[in-house]
């Protein structure tokens, strides 16, 4: 039988192995931000009072014939606020064509964008391996779980929810996009920029560009790696795709990966669910 429950400090050991199978900004493989992230979450299970961005829920999967975790997912109640924004790249298309010589082009810039209406975001949603394919369907019931729990605490989520997007990474864990573009501007490979992102954005809005970047100036296995998702995320993409969520010209403007959105109270899952008061036994 499989239990899914609120993520607890003991579990941090296996929730380490698991962040390492994958690269999820929810989910660092690191075990100083694991145990506060695991803090943080059971201070919001709790219902503690506290300021919206400091919410955040985790969620294990556990095989209860072995007693061992095998997966995990969560829900960050508010991603952004007045000065600490969220941070995305604008993807646009600019049409640009010349009488003279009666031909033009279509291009795709990226342009640095923040948002500080603290959306609601899931993710850190890792499966071990042995169990994907499971008739059970266990990745699908992980990431459900999120929806009947933002539909059961409304008033602690936003009216947007949004998912980051695993991007495609070399096998030496770099991104090729941030190679040829965010590297030009910050001087960090991949790895060191995505850890230092943990602690502070402001170097992203200081050093990157604020105008439109063409991204027909960036080779094409640069280029084409915005708005799309690595392999193992395709079918995450497909199952938030099916409830509802749509990508809307927004990716992060490290590796490309896109941000899908949906109104919270338009999601089937949210808004199919009732509560009731459970009435007496029926006695024969």
């Amino acid at each position: 039988m499989f239990v899914i429950r609120q993520a607890i400090l003991e579990d941090a050991p296996i929730l380490l192995k698991l962040a390492r199978l994958v690269h999820s900004n929810n989910l660092p493989a690191d075990a100083d931000i694991l145990r506060t992230k695991l803090l943080r979450s059971r201070d919001s299970f709790s219902g503690k009072p506290c300021p919206p961005w400091e919410r955040e829920f985790m969620f294990v999967l556990e095989d209860t014939d072995t007693g061992n975790v095998i997966g995990t997912s969560s829900i960050i109640s508010c991603v952004s606020s007045p000065g600490r924004p969220h941070l995305y790249f604008h993807v646009r298309k600019r049409e640009h064509f010349s009488k003279d010589l009666a031909t033009g082009a279509v291009h795709v810039t990226l342009q640095l964008g923040t948002d500080d209406t603290g959306p609601s975001e899931i993710g850190g949603l890792i499966l071990t391996p042995a169990y994907r394919g499971h008739k059970a369907k266990l990745g699908v019931l992980l990431s459900l779980i999120r929806f009947q729990f933002i539909a059961l605490h409304r008033e602690w989520f936003n009216e947007r929810i949004i998912a980051e997007m695993m991007a495609p990474l070399t096998p030496d864990s770099r991104n090729t996009l941030w190679e040829y573009l965010g590297r030009r501007f910050i001087n960090l490979d991949y790895t060191e920029a995505d850890r230092f992102c943990r602690q502070s954005k402001e170097f992203i809005i200081s050093l990157f560009p604020k105008g439109e970047i063409y991204a027909s100036l960036l080779p094409p296995e640069a280029r084409n790696l915005i708005g799309k998702v690595s392999p193992e995320a395709e079918p995450a993409k497909a199952m938030l795709e099916g409830l509802g969520f749509k990508y809307v010209g927004h990716c992060d403007p490290f590796d490309g990966g896109p941000y899908l959105e949906a109104r919270r109270d338009e999601i089937p899952l949210v808004a199919a669910t009732r509560t009731a008061k459970l009435g007496e036994p029926v006695r024969e």
